[in-house]
């Protein structure tokens, strides 16, 4: 069961396909292994983004425990775990909670489809 308000996910999973939807991220330096160039988006500067700030009032709005379960979800539905590992899932988001959980998610570039189907394996859908 989550702690989250679902309508909650939703609704940060629409602000972040807005702000997603507009970007244009300059990555600072080129990384040394192009697997690294998601982190380098966390070093672009969106302090003047809306769109931006939107989602990150939205997640810094919320509980830590909150915030753990959004990052659970967030790795649940990219595939690092299954359903029936959920309480792993939670005590590994903790473990790595970043300061900016905001920034974390949005260096994921699909973010929104792994929050979507975190959300569908606990049986709740976000309305189109």
């Amino acid at each position: 069961m989550l702690k989250i308000n679902p309508e909650t996910v939703c609704l940060i999973i629409e602000k972040a396909r807005q702000f997603q939807a507009k970007e244009q991220v300059v990555i600072p330096t080129v990384p040394d292994y192009p697997g690294d160039i998601w982190a380098l988006q966390v070093l672009a500067d969106h302090t003047g983004d809306h769109c931006y700030q939107k989602v990150v009032l939205a997640i810094t709005g919320l509980e830590p425990d909150q915030k753990i379960e959004l990052v659970a979800l967030m790795r649940l539905g990219r595939g690092d775990y299954v359903l029936g590992e959920w309480e792993t899932a939670l005590l590994d988001a903790d473990d790595i909670l970043p300061e900016s959980t905001a920034a974390y998610l949005l260096a994921h570039p699909l973010v929104t489809s792994y929050l979507m189907e975190g959300l569908a394996q606990h049986g709740y859908r976000c309305e189109e």
